[in-house]
């Protein structure tokens, strides 16, 4: 290694390192908060460590406040039940894409290619008037259904397909497993890295979702753990940023757990798409 790129190599540590600190300052910063009382959040100190260490702010949301238990619980069956069902869904729809040979096909393909062109936004009132003649507002089934399929998984599930070895698939059908028992027995198992990295995307999609659940719930204790935070931000006596970080920081728990059940995965189905 030459003396610049050496240099070079140590600038760029540096800027990463730098990069790193600014990016999780703010986290850190929402940490160390979750665990002060409110006059020394409002203070304007900018130190990490509290000062007056309590954990008032957690017994307060999960004990006294006792909705944010349930709007946690509602995010959680909302997410897992939509993350399975895109899971599913999406994959299958990856897998005939790429692999069956039916009338439509590639109009079907270029119709979804198009379709990802559109905003989500664009589609909120429509599905909202959709959702209201079929009495399904107010109800989960109106945050998981109309986001029951993602066409950029279903994009991404038919790339991997595409370059799926065809042998392993003739082997089954040679051992007389059918086109569904190959699918469930054979192609999904062997393609984990790409589903495990979707499920990290789609059930970060559900958890964090806040504009659907706004407009489609009414009643509180169905709300959303992201439209419950808000509660803690637009009360009479002011926000209550001691409670909002405490619930926030509860809020990150799921997904770092699922990123790091998934890491390996993810890290593998990262490396095989670069190698594709």
């Amino acid at each position: 290694m030459t003396e610049k790129s050496r240099i070079l190599k140590i600038i760029l540590y540096i800027v990463l390192i730098a990069y790193a600190i600014i990016t999780l300052y703010p986290f850190l910063w929402a940490l160390a908060a979750s665990f002060k009382p409110l006059k020394e959040i409002v203070s304007g100190n900018p130190a990490l460590m509290p000062q007056h260490f309590t954990l008032d702010n957690y017994k307060y949301i999960t004990g006294t406040s006792s909705l944010f238990t349930k709007w946690f619980m509602n995010s959680v069956i909302v997410s897992i039940i939509g993350t399975v069902v895109n899971l599913f869904l999406n994959t299958m729809a990856g897998y005939a894409l790429a692999r069956l040979n039916f009338p439509g096909r590639q109009k079907i393909y270029y119709t979804f290619l198009a379709l990802m062109m559109v905003p989500a936004q664009v589609l909120l009132i429509p599905n909202y008037l959709i959702l209201m003649n079929l009495g399904m507002l107010d109800t989960f089934s109106s945050l998981i259904l109309p986001a029951a399929i993602n066409i950029g998984n279903i994009f991404m599930m038919r790339q991997f397909f595409l370059s799926f070895p065809m042998d392993v698939e003739e082997a089954a059908e040679i051992d007389g497993l059918g086109r569904i028992a190959t699918f469930f027995r054979i192609v999904m198992p062997l393609a984990r890295p790409s589903i495990a990295t979707q499920a990290i995307f789609v059930f970060m999609g559900f958890w964090n979702n806040f504009m659907q659940p706004m407009l489609y719930i009414s009643t509180p204790k169905k709300y959303t753990l992201t439209l419950g935070l808000q509660t803690f931000t637009s009360q009479a006596t002011g926000v209550r940023w001691d409670h909002t970080m405490a619930a926030s920081i509860i809020s990150i728990v799921p997904i770092i757990i699922l990123y790091i059940i998934f890491n390996g995965y993810f890290l593998q189905g990262v490396r095989m798409d670069g190698e594709k």
